[in-house]
């Protein structure tokens, strides 16, 4: 084991990296609560779903440990799954079992062009701002879902959105545990997602909602016999994107923010573990890629929505993780945590809420990537990245941006320098617009 994951090449010990491995769990278990409840919205089952987590996780993690030697851990992916939830299935009307379908074969297409390189090349169609723009927008839209899950935002006739009742016991603990995110993370306390939820989901058992009852139910047990994956397991419609050709622009949507989330993510953990080499390059991009893409596929199987490399595994790399062992530790984990799910099952809004906002704060740091030197890329990355929740909609706000950036680039007379692919991409929403 010990020559495999190449301990002593990277100057890393069995115990650093077991020790990143707890690291890097706590510090994005948090999905196993989060997905469970944007999916449910679907009509999906919770407790099958959780299954689905933790295994497509445990998969994704081991796949990158094996294929890679990464210590870089995989989940279904905080911003996919509202695209996945609120976009696709709730906004067009899509029944999950179809969904899952999309993000099945979304998987297989990028498996392709990650075996083939083109993966790589189709992100460098996209312009740096407008990247930027896409992934500050995402985490926008959760920010804004998270605020409407916990009662701080809420819908007004006159104002189109206003705040809600700032005093309710349910605001009041969904904002002290936000704040408490906030403060734990300064002061780089690794789990500081997760400790807050247990923390706000365990205030919860003594405070009363405005219906009179607490708001964390009391759950049944603490552990027991996972009860297996078989209300989600194998429910793909198979063929629903050859059945209905529409539906290629949801996957196109899912393509682009599946490569975004992967390959920054892959990019800037490598980089803070210093996994790259003399020229700056990822050796093993490509076989990253390819363990995200298997992990994509696998996940839709099982029951999720995208399966992608998560930002948190920064966490494990600070704590000194530096190989795929880390992952494997992660992954562990992940299995181990399916004979909790009665009590991440009973985790209530108000604790997994903030966990939105916060995470959606974060995604939002991306906006210091913008080229400001350059007018046209900066205006396309803020208006995209507000349209993306202002529009409530990833599609249309990447829409626009993209429509945005080409109209700029070609009337600054800089239309030559654009990649080709950019202006297939531009055409492509274009005929999307105009067909309806």
């Amino acid at each position: 084991m010990l020559s495999f994951f190449k301990f002593e090449e990277n100057k890393t010990t069995l115990g650093r990296e077991t020790l990143a491995g707890f690291t890097t769990f706590a510090a994005m278990a948090y999905i196993l609560a989060v997905n469970p409840m944007i999916l449910s919205s679907t009509g999906m089952d919770t407790q099958a779903v959780i299954m689905a987590t933790a295994v497509a996780a445990a998969i994704g993690c081991f796949l990158m440990a094996l294929m890679t030697n990464y210590p870089i851990a995989l989940a279904p992916g905080m911003g996919t799954n509202a695209y996945f939830a609120f976009v696709v299935v709730i906004g067009y009307g899509l029944p999950w079992q179809a969904a899952l379908s999309l993000v099945f074969w979304n998987g297989i297409v990028f498996l392709i062009l990650s075996i083939s390189g083109f993966r790589k090349k189709l992100a460098e169609a996209i312009p740096p701002g407008l990247q930027v723009g896409i992934q500050a927008g995402i985490g926008f839209f959760i920010a804004l879902l998270g605020l409407k899950a916990a009662g701080i935002v809420i819908a007004d006739p006159n104002t189109i959105i206003t705040h809600g009742i700032m005093t309710s016991p349910a605001v009041l603990l969904a904002l002290a545990g936000l704040f408490l995110m906030c403060i734990l993370s300064a002061k780089k306390i690794p789990g500081a997602i997760m400790i807050s939820m247990i923390i706000l989901a365990t205030c919860g058992l003594f405070v009363a909602g405005s219906d009179g009852t607490t708001l964390t139910a009391t759950p049944e047990s603490i552990a027991a016999i996972p009860s297996g994956l078989g209300e989600t397991f194998l429910q793909l419609d198979w063929l629903y994107p050859f059945t209905n050709l529409s539906a290629l622009k949801i996957m196109f949507v899912l393509l682009i923010l599946d490569l975004f989330d992967s390959v920054g993510t892959i990019i800037g953990v490598s980089r803070r573990a210093s996994l790259v080499d003399s020229s700056g390059k990822l050796p093993k991009m490509d076989k990253a890629l390819t363990a995200d893409a298997i992990a994509t596929s696998t996940g839709a199987i099982l029951g999720t929505s995208t399966v992608t490399s998560f930002v948190e595994s920064a966490a494990g790399v600070e704590a000194g993780g530096r190989t795929g062992f880390t992952s494997v530790v992660v992954g562990s984990l992940f299995l181990l945590s399916t004979f909790l799910y009665p009590l991440i099952g009973a985790i209530p809004s108000i604790a997994t809420a903030p966990a939105l906002i916060f995470v959606g704060l974060l995604m939002g740091q991306s906006l210091r990537d913008i080229p400001y030197d350059d007018f046209t890329e900066t205006i396309t990355a803020v208006f995209t990245a507000l349209a993306i929740p202002l529009f409530f909609s990833i599609t249309h706000g990447l829409a626009i941006g993209i429509i945005l950036f080409l109209v700029m680039q070609i009337a600054a007379g800089k239309a030559a320098k654009i990649n080709w692919m950019t202006y297939v991409i531009g055409a492509i929403f274009i005929a999307f617009y105009a067909i309806g």
